[in-house]
């Protein structure tokens, strides 16, 4: 392919994309720091422009200057290349270079990753959160994981605590989440079953329509900055402030064909880059909290809870949906051995 830019192309194409690797003519540029040919590369988000994606638009940023322009990533929005939940099949198939995609909403696409969905992981602070969730994607079944969709995690978006917002009768003890129709994947959607609430794992883009027509009670998302992405707080009532019943993991992936193809300067930057990376995610994460907390406060109503009623949740949906968790994956991957990474990566840094 000799052109200098690639055409968007969606999943059911399996199009040239990944040939806009191949060397092109102008192979230099002045001022770049890293010398290559002219590369273009497709990345496949679902929203919009957010914190969320701070990351990868970093990246982008970052080859673009080093190389004087030669490397460029471009980041598609609002599932132009691919659906949400098809952008693994979506770099099987060659379709684009580079996705962000959630575990929770294919569990069976990525087993081993679940690991970071269980309620009540020590996940802390950033720098912890980085190491935990580093140090999963680096473990054997992770690595099985990927491979099975030619794709090689690069960084996590590491997201950040959930809280509820909902709409309706406010669940101010435990007890009341009892029939209640919640957005919640993976064990934070088994944690919110042993209170009785009915989870669901719609798509985040469904989440706004699915409480404004009275299908949806409560939505769970990294607070704040994921409420505000999807206008959450326009269609609801009250929040849960302390809940924090845990995470999920939505990796960055690079297409493994892609990656064999890209001229080894241009491998090492970006994998030199990955701090970088890290450090413009949590920083787009505290700066809308600084923003939207206040927000959120004035419009909703605060639901805080005990911590009685913390320590209730914790002994009831903690131990027990890892120990699920791991009995239902034992003979498919070392599942023990993934949680007890959790743990222990996250008590070194504790000790550091």
């Amino acid at each position: 392919m000799s052109k200098t830019t690639t055409p968007i192309v969606i999943v059911s194409a399996l199009s040239l994309a990944v040939a806009a690797v191949l060397p092109l003519a102008g192979t230099s540029a002045e001022a770049a720091e890293v010398e290559g040919p002219k590369v273009t590369w497709n990345v496949s988000v679902w929203g919009k422009k957010r914190a969320f994606t701070a990351g990868v638009e970093k990246l982008a940023v970052i080859v673009k200057d080093k190389t004087g322009g030669n490397f460029t990533i471009k980041v598609h929005y609002g599932e132009a290349l691919s659906k949400a939940r098809e952008n693994l099949d979506g770099i099987k198939l060659n379709a684009f270079h580079m996705a962000l995609f959630c575990n929770f909403y294919h569990p069976g696409k990525n087993p081993a990753i679940m690991v970071l969905t269980m309620p009540f992981l020590p996940l802390g602070d950033w720098k912890t959160s980085v190491a935990v969730r580093e140090a999963v994607h680096a473990h054997p079944a992770a690595i099985a994981d990927m491979d099975n969709w030619n794709a090689m995690t690069y960084v996590s978006t590491l997201l950040p605590q959930y809280e509820f917002l909902g709409k309706g009768e406010p669940p101010i003890k435990l007890a009341d989440w009892k029939g209640k129709r919640v957005r919640a994947g993976g064990g934070i959607g088994k944690a919110m079953e042993v209170l009785g609430a009915i989870p669901t794992t719609v798509p985040a883009t469904e989440v706004y329509t699915g409480i404004e027509r009275g299908t949806i009670d409560a939505a769970s998302f990294p607070f704040t900055y994921a409420h505000f992405a999807y206008k959450v707080p326009e269609v609801t009532d009250w929040y849960t402030a302390n809940l924090s019943p845990g995470t999920t993991e939505c990796p960055v992936v690079i297409n493994k064909t892609a990656w064999s193809k890209l001229p080894e300067a241009y491998q090492k930057l970006i994998m030199d880059s990955k701090d970088e990376v890290y450090e413009a995610q949590i920083q787009a994460y505290v700066d809308i909290d600084k923003k939207n907390l206040p927000i959120i406060e004035k419009k909703l109503k605060a639901i805080v809870y005990t911590d009685e009623q913390l320590g209730e949740f914790r002994q009831i949906a903690g131990q027990p949906v890892w120990d699920a968790w791991v009995a239902a994956n034992k003979d498919k991957f070392d599942a023990q051995g993934l949680l007890d990474l959790v743990f222990e990566t996250a008590a070194k840094v504790k000790k550091q």
